[in-house]
């Protein structure tokens, strides 16, 4: 049986991968970082948080879905010392971005290393529509 799939490309590796996958009523998103739309990053983790939850809202948008929708996350970092020093600001901006604490599972992961140098945190979501 062939599952219809709705993808949403963007960014300069949208010929590589999707930023988003619908299939049936679960969405899966590609890990989203802390770069803004042209290309800047930030060196502060906080900075490059909010920026990867304002990219992952963008990517929930094309499929008409919102955060609410978020079921489970996982986040990819490659210095988990800095995660918990900046604890307190990271989820603050979290819980901005969720409009509240968010009712999702997390998994928290530490990486040699993101697509990036710079790059100190990605984040992949799913949501359910």
């Amino acid at each position: 049986m062939d599952m219809e799939k709705k993808t949403f490309r963007s960014g300069p590796y949208k010929d590589f991968f999707a930023q988003g996958v619908q299939a049936g009523n679960v969405l899966y998103l590609a890990g989203q970082v802390g770069m803004d739309g042209s290309g800047a990053v930030s060196k502060d983790i906080v900075k490059q948080a909010d920026q990867a939850y304002r990219n992952i809202r963008e990517v929930l948008k094309e499929f008409g879905a919102t955060m609410d929708n978020v079921v489970d996350e996982t986040w990819f970092v490659t210095d988990i010392s800095e995660i918990m020093a900046n604890a307190e600001p990271i989820f603050s901006a979290r819980a901005a971005c969720y409009g509240g604490v968010p009712e999702v599972s997390q998994t928290l992961v530490q990486v040699s290393g993101l697509v990036m140098p710079e790059l100190k945190i990605e984040i992949k979501c799913i949501a359910h529509l």
